[in-house]
């Protein structure tokens, strides 16, 4: 995939870091699926949460981004509450792409719609970084799937985020769709961008990943550098789930 001539998104202005989590739950029906989270995240780069099933880790990045309401506990995003303002400064990308039903091009303008005369150049900067220049004209429904996932990062790309929130970003897609994704993950980081991205994928959390946060049942076992984090894990859930082993 082709490299930009000159960065789209801008350095952050004001840091959302730390992102500070006290004491958070999350509950239906009176079954906790978010169990008493502590965690702090000062780093820039990429923060890999990772988890079987079931473990809380798509909850975790809903509750992260304001989509969930904590049922108790505290999110602070540089001693800020998590209100309105601070989800603007963010992006959140599922793992099935929501696309308009317009031509690629169109789902990157309807985000540019205020850029006035630069909005065209930005937008095929954007359609170039993820390789989809060429088909900018198309209707975004018949790009394949991993060309879909690549328009869904791109448009959230557009809304200049400090911090990028992504829920598997490369489930059910093929290898080359993948490689692309993730050259364009290391882009995004290595212009200031903060990510944090859930991933079941051991050898893409290997690649990408400056700290694990690993789950299970809903709780945080372990916050470490990846280094540290995939060389000894500490906690036998993490042991078990780094072997293939169930843990229950």
């Amino acid at each position: 995939m082709p490299d930009a001539s000159s960065p789209v998104l801008p350095s952050p202005q004001a840091s959302l870091l730390p992102l500070e989590v006290h004491s958070l739950c999350f509950r239906v029906n009176q079954e906790t699926l978010v169990d008493n989270i502590d965690l702090c995240v000062e780093s820039d780069g990429i923060s890999v949460i990772m988890g079987s099933n079931g473990a809380g880790k798509s909850l975790l990045l809903r509750l992260l981004h304001g989509l969930l309401e904590p049922t108790s506990g505290h999110i602070l995003w540089n001693g800020r509450d998590l209100d309105l303002a601070t989800r603007r400064r963010q992006a959140l990308v599922f793992q099935k792409p929501v696309l308009m039903r317009r031509s690629v091009a169109a789902n990157i303008d309807f985000v540019l719609r205020t850029k006035g005369r630069e909005r065209r150049q930005q937008r095929d900067q954007l359609l170039q970084q993820a390789g989809l220049l060429r088909q900018r004209d198309q209707a975004a429904r018949l790009l394949s799937g991993g060309e879909q996932q690549r328009l869904a990062l791109a448009r959230a790309l557009a809304t200049e985020p400090e911090v990028l929130l992504l829920d598997e970003p490369c489930a059910s897609i093929d290898a080359g769709a993948t490689l692309q994704i993730e050259q364009l993950l290391r882009q995004t980081r290595d212009r200031g961008v903060k990510i944090i991205m859930v991933t079941h994928d051991t050898g893409q959390a290997r690649r990408l990943a400056d700290d694990v946060l690993f789950m299970h049942n809903g709780r945080l076992f372990e916050h470490r550098p990846a280094q540290e984090f995939f060389a000894a894990p500490a906690s036998e859930p993490a042991r078990a789930y780094l072997e293939g082993r169930i843990a229950l």
